[in-house]
């Protein structure tokens, strides 16, 4: 880390602290959502200092590396998702441990790469539930924007999804259920699809 980068991480860390919210903190943790530190920062204060600071790939890799909530979700939004390779993508997903930076990168990052729909449908056939989390949300995010699969990716996200719907794990559940509603919302085929592999597993969320 060059000497510059280094003193703006420590500038960053420091400004976490006039940002602090103990209330915040505390529901979140009693929400699950545990971290070495988190001092509270919204998210809205943290995306109004990303906005300040501007793109900057070496700020988001050393703020990454740092075990701290709001470094974390900073890094996410300082990302040029043009800059970022897909090893590096894979590194960060690796080090993801909570639902709350699975969904952040998700929305801050990950679902404006180049190459999104391919770690996304990758993410689905994950062993680790919140990788497969993520790669809902990224597709949820471009099914939004109109993004329309292959059919070879179609047949692979229903036969994922449908698994994620049956599983204990309700916040996979739910990002499959979403993800599963924006693909509906593509098109009167997409929705036929849909509504065709929900019957199977006697669900009918999508009306």
């Amino acid at each position: 880390m060059n000497e510059d980068i280094r003193k703006k991480v420590q500038e960053i860390k420091r400004s976490f602290r006039l940002m602090m919210d103990g209330a915040t903190a505390a529901s979140m943790r009693n929400k699950g959502l545990n971290y070495k530190l988190n001092w509270g920062a919204t998210l809205g204060r943290l995306r109004e200092m990303a906005d300040e600071i501007g793109p900057n790939y070496s700020l988001a890799i050393e703020l990454w590396k740092e075990d701290i909530r709001e470094c974390k979700i900073l890094a996410t939004m300082l990302m040029p998702p043009k800059e970022m390779l897909p090893e590096v993508v894979d590194i960060w997903m690796e080090q993801t441990t909570t639902v709350e930076i699975a969904e952040q990168a998700a929305f801050n990052l990950y679902q404006h790469l180049d190459y999104a729909s391919d770690k996304a449908f990758q993410w689905l056939s994950s062993p680790n539930e919140l990788v497969q989390i993520c790669g809902y949300h990224v597709l949820s995010r471009l099914f939004m924007k109109k993004y329309e699969p292959r059919e070879r990716d179609i047949n692979e996200f229903i036969d994922q999804a449908l698994a994620a719907l049956q599983s204990d794990n309700v916040v996979l559940q739910k990002a499959a259920m979403q993800s599963m509603t924006h693909f509906a919302n593509l098109g009167l085929v997409y929705e036929r699809m849909a509504k065709s592999a929900i019957r199977l597993i006697k669900l009918d969320f999508l009306g």
